[in-house]
């Protein structure tokens, strides 16, 4: 598949159930994740998204290997979440994406997580292994259905220490102590990325809900910009007045709780729509996930 680069291999566990994390970037790291987890571990199920089911080169592959899909807005989502918890008490390894779908960050950086591998974390007390990747993109781009396997490319895949999360563990499963969580882990996974890639991630997190607000904001200013002179002014749908002042800057943090930490100053705030502060926040929402953990666009 391509010139591998496997490092970090020491910190998973041997025996025991743990909760593997990564980043997603492609189509294709789906496999490269298990093939590292393969070789370095054991086996391991990953939660992803439904629609990986319909990519005919992956079908075949998640199928033979035990992956479970997550129809994410249903009643089956939740109980995928229920299974991975029972696998992972029974001493299995799983593996899921906290973003829930591909990145959005038009570099390709991590992005605001969802809490799905958080609730997996916090209910089950496994450790967390943190893993980053990067290089499968040049095989198989965002969106492609080509394959480009030659010249072979190098595919660098690194596991980190665990995430601690051992102070929330007894803590109440509320919205600040899953975004706190989430945090954590989106943080190590972004640490092990930068360190592959040889430079630093946006000081601001990618947040796909704020960038979606951001354009509907958008799109509602320039309609009242040419509403014709003397006609009703075009009513905004309920909530894009708010959503156009927030759009503006692009900055204002969610209002759910952020585990405690302190909003960020005005002048540190990004001018790309659509992000987060870092520091101490975390999105809310789930993993490959039943709207909760996984992978792809296709806690979790």
């Amino acid at each position: 598949m391509g010139v591998k680069d496997w490092q970090g291999t020491e910190h998973l566990p041997t025996t025991g159930g743990y909760l593997a994390v990564a980043n997603h970037i492609t189509n294709l790291d789906p496999l490269t994740f298990a093939h590292f987890l393969y070789d370095s571990s054991r086996p391991p199920r990953i939660l992803a998204k439904a629609s990986l089911w319909k990519v005919p080169v992956l079908k075949g592959v998640l199928v033979r290997t035990g992956m479970i899909p997550v129809h994410r807005g249903t009643a089956g989502a939740a109980s995928s979440l229920a299974d991975a918890v029972r696998q992972l008490e029974s001493g299995e390894c799983v593996a899921v994406f906290p973003e829930g779908t591909l990145t959005r960050d038009p570099d390709l950086w991590p992005m605001v997580g969802k809490t799905g591998a958080a609730r997996l974390a916090l209910s089950s007390g496994v450790p967390v292994i943190p893993v980053a990747q990067w290089g499968p993109q040049l095989i198989l781009p965002q969106y492609s259905k080509r394959l480009h396997p030659f010249p072979r490319k190098k595919v660098s895949v690194h596991a980190g220490p665990p995430v601690d999360l051992s102070d929330l563990l007894d803590r109440p499963q509320d919205a600040a102590v899953l975004t706190e969580a989430t945090e954590r882990i989106m943080a190590a996974i972004t640490a092990l990325l930068e360190e592959i890639r040889g430079e630093k991630a946006p000081a601001v997190r990618y947040d796909m809900r704020k960038a979606a607000r951001a354009q509907q904001a958008a799109a509602a200013a320039s309609a009242l910009a040419e509403a014709p002179a003397g006609e009703p002014d075009v009513v905004p749908a309920p909530g894009t007045v708010a959503d156009a002042e927030h759009a503006t800057s692009g900055l204002v943090p969610d209002v759910e709780p952020t585990g405690g930490t302190e909003p960020v100053e005005e002048t540190g705030r990004s001018t790309r729509p659509g992000v987060e502060p870092v520091a101490g926040t975390a999105g809310t929402a789930d993993v490959a996930e039943p709207d909760q953990p996984t992978t792809d666009e296709g806690n979790k």
